[in-house]
This record gives structure tokens, C-alpha cells and sequence, in this order.
């Protein structure tokens, strides 16, 4: 069951707060990168999909310089989301834009570069291609590079704080002791890692707990398990089942398994159509019982 475009969800019912800041962020986010790789929609498409979240009361976008088709094209969803911001008709001052920095799209592929001098340059690049006009709300070290310090890569970022081009900072792909690293050098507020129903490491790194504990905000990237995961959710039986009982997709079911697991996790799905993100923040709306939680948090053992 998919609901309407236009369905009205209220995404107040379970807010959720960025880090120990004043910042509250609804508890779906929408995660932009299906809108820039290759076999990416139409542009009028991405910003229909953008309009939705926020006629949804989405309030938090993600995104990255890599997510691009390559080089040449990189920091096109950042210019994306912001025409999009621009054209909206509604209010986007409590939209808040997180962007990444610290991977390289040579020829395609993905590969680390923690160099200062790079993200130096492209935090500038990409506070300019979100309008050069304020501060970028969260900039996030996309992932460690093990050929320099996290002292080093952050930096550039701690400088980017300090000219106010920064507001926040965050990291993703780090461990428990990478995080401390990184606190060392600069306030942090989010960390974003992979965490889904096939996907647990999070919860045995000790990462999640170490959210929880610290007030930092965790961010799962690929909430729902990448493409193949996603074509088998609806053949689990269990899920199925409990999708069809609460009236929901298997997808919301998933995402509002998620947010039950800790308050401080915001998913963030990819959505390249509208219908999609309209899908997932069914999420926040979904209530579960102790039995159905443990049933998803399970599904993965008896699929």
C-alpha cells in the first residue's frame, strides 16, 4: 500500500534532534544521491521529488560532492538541491542540508581522498554550489583515508567552522575510535554508517551505543539494504505479513523498525520519484509492539 503524493503525514509525532543542538529534524530524512548517479531522473523528476519531501514535512536533505557520475560532473546534487530549495514555494528555513566530502568519482568508480588540500577546496565548492549565501548546515567526512591522519583531514573543516562556513560537522564510515579521533579535533553532531536489517555491524562496533551514550545523532546510509535487498523485503513472510497488517509498505514497516531501534537514528532513503519518499515517511506514522518489534529485529535469522 503506497500512499498518495499529496498525503498528509505528520512528521512532528516523532522529531528527532540534531546532536546536542537546538536543531530538530524530522525523524525520515531523504537521502538525494539516486537523483545524481548514472540512470538518474529527469531533472523536473529530482525536483518533484524534493517538493514532495517537503510538502511532507521533510526538513533534512543529504547529499555529497561525489554524487555525481564522475568528475567532470561533480557536486551535481548539491546544485540540485539548491535550485530545487530556490524554487520551492514554501518556507525552507528549517531545511537543513548535510553534504559530504572525502571520496573522488574518477571515471566513475568511488576512492578516498583525505587530503587537506582537496577537502579544503571542496568544502569551498560545495558551499558554493549550495548558494555560497549561508553556512552549510552539516558537512560530513565521507570516509577515513588511511594515507593521512583524521587530525589532518579535519582540519580543513575546523577552519571551514571557524570562517562560518561550516555550522556543523560530522563523520561517516568511522569507528568508535576514529569518532574519538575526530572529537579531539572538531565538535561533531552526526555520524553516518551503514546500518540496515542485513547490515548490524552498528549495533556489535558498538558505534550506535556510542551515539546514544555521546548525544550524536546516527544517520544509516542504505537503510533498506541496497537494490537487491529492497526486491526481496516483500518476500519475507514476516515482514509481508506485518506490512499488510499495519496497512504500510514493506519499506515504511522497515524504516519505522529503524526508529524504533534508537532515538537517535534518522534514516536517510534515497528517493529519485516522488511516490518514494511519500512511501517512506509512512514510516514515522507506524507504531509497533514489543512482539512485532523483536520480530523485525529478527527477520534476517528466519527469512
Amino acid at each position: 500500500m503506497k500512499p498518495a503524493a499529496d498525503q498528509a503525514v505528520n512528521l512532528s509525532v516523532a522529531q528527532r534532534r540534531l546532536g546536542q543542538t537546538n536543531r530538530i529534524l524530522s525523524p525520515i530524512a531523504l537521502g538525494g544521491m539516486p537523483m545524481s548517479l548514472s540512470g538518474r531522473p529527469a531533472e523536473s523528476q529530482a525536483i518533484s521529488t524534493i517538493h514532495t519531501a517537503l510538502d511532507l514535512g521533510v526538513n533534512f536533505i543529504d547529499t555529497a560532492d561525489s554524487y555525481c557520475q564522475d568528475e567532470s560532473d561533480k557536486h551535481h546534487n548539491e546544485k540540485l538541491i539548491h535550485k530545487a530549495l530556490q524554487q520551492y514555494a514554501g518556507d525552507t528555513n528549517q531545511v537543513l542540508v548535510a553534504t559530504k566530502g572525502g571520496l573522488m568519482r574518477p571515471n566513475g568508480s568511488w576512492t578516498r581522498n583525505g587530503n587537506p588540500q582537496h577537502l579544503r577546496q571542496t568544502i569551498r565548492e560545495s558551499y558554493e554550489a549550495l548558494g555560497g549565501k549561508k553556512p552549510i548546515d552539516l558537512w560530513q567526512y565521507h570516509s577515513p583515508d588511511p594515507d593521512y591522519s583524521i587530525a589532518d583531514s579535519l582540519a580543513p573543516a575546523k577552519e571551514a567552522l571557524q570562517a562560518e562556513m561550516i555550522r556543523y560537522v560530522g563523520v561517516s564510515n568511522f569507528s568508535v575510535d576514529q569518532i574519538k579521533q575526530a572529537r579531539e579535533v572538531v565538535d561533531l553532531v552526526s555520524v553516518q554508517n551503514q546500518y540496515n536489517l542485513w547490515h548490524r555491524q552498528p549495533e556489535t562496533d558498538g558505534v550506535l551505543a556510542y551515539c546514544e551514550a555521546e548525544g550524536l545523532t546516527f544517520l544509516p546510509w542504505s537503510p533498506l539494504g541496497g537494490s537487491r535487498r529492497v526486491r526481496e523485503l516483500s518476500q519475507i513472510k514476516a515482514i509481508a505479513h506485518l506490512s499488510d497488517e499495519k496497512g504500510v509498505s514493506v519499506y515504511a514497516l522497515v524504516l519505522a523498525w529503524m526508529l524504533a531501534k534508537s532515538p537517535c537514528i534518522v534514516p536517510i532513503p534515497g528517493a529519485s520519484k516522488p511516490e518514494s519518499i511519500a512511501d517512506s515517511v509512512q514510516a514515522a506514522q507506524v507504531t509497533l509492539t514489543q512482539a512485532e518489534f523483536e520480530i523485525l529485529d529478527k527477520v534476517t535469522a528466519v527469512k
